[in-house]
């Protein structure tokens, strides 16, 4: 049978838009280089034609000129049609990938509240209260246990007021017994001799005495 009809030629894979896009794209860039090839063309007829005078030269230089303008403007439409698919297409893929990847973000979720469904299983509310209840009778059960531990016993009981007068008692002694010798030394010093060397002054004792505070013997 093959060798009757042929062997039918492998089917290749399928075209997909993002290919056609740069074929396209290929196509419209090749008519535009064809366009800037007829424009650089009408130029140099445009020139000549300034140049010339009206006759016959100057009409057939105008007709290869319109001849150009034509295919110029051909090509022009050409590629407008080409971006126009390109865009058509380019909108078409945007919109298919868009909704690949909205499909994406639903399976996740949906992935997602399954596990979460999966995980609630094993969480009761109300076990979680409970254990919270359980949580803060064993505080305050450690809290008592501390304050029991820490209580004094076997100390007497003592008046309140009776300690208040013997804390001031007990200021009046510390100032009793603060060491005030450094008085007694200051007023038993010597003064500090006043004047100029050779004077000589009597002292609060009504003692003559020198610049160095020094007893003076009166001379008989």
């Amino acid at each position: 049978m093959n060798r009757i009809f042929g062997r039918g030629k492998p089917k290749g894979p399928a075209p997909n838009l993002t290919d056609c896009i740069g074929s396209v794209d290929s196509r419209a860039e090749s008519t535009d280089k064809k366009i800037a090839r007829l424009d650089a063309e009408l130029v140099k007829y445009r020139d000549q034609m300034k140049k010339m005078r009206d006759g016959p030269s100057k009409n057939m230089v105008k007709q290869k000129a319109l001849r150009v303008l034509k295919q110029k403007r051909m090509y022009e439409g050409q590629r407008d049609n080409l971006m126009q698919q390109s865009f058509n297409m380019e909108q078409t893929n945007y919109s298919i990938q868009t909704l690949k990847d909205t499909k994406t973000t639903v399976d996740a979720m949906k992935v997602g509240l399954k596990d979460m469904k999966k995980a609630y299983k094993h969480v009761k509310i109300d076990q979680i209260e409970d254990l919270q209840d359980e949580l803060g009778d064993m505080m305050e059960d450690a809290n008592e246990i501390q304050e029991a531990m820490g209580r004094s016993y076997g100390t007497p009981d003592i008046d309140e007021d009776d300690l208040e007068a013997e804390l001031d008692a007990l200021g009046d002694e510390l100032l009793m017994d603060e060491d005030s010798s450094y008085l007694d030394e200051a007023s038993t010093a010597p003064s500090i001799p006043e004047g100029m060397p050779g004077d000589k002054s009597i002292n609060r004792d009504g003692v003559l005495v020198d610049e160095f505070g020094l007893p003076q013997i009166p001379a008989t």
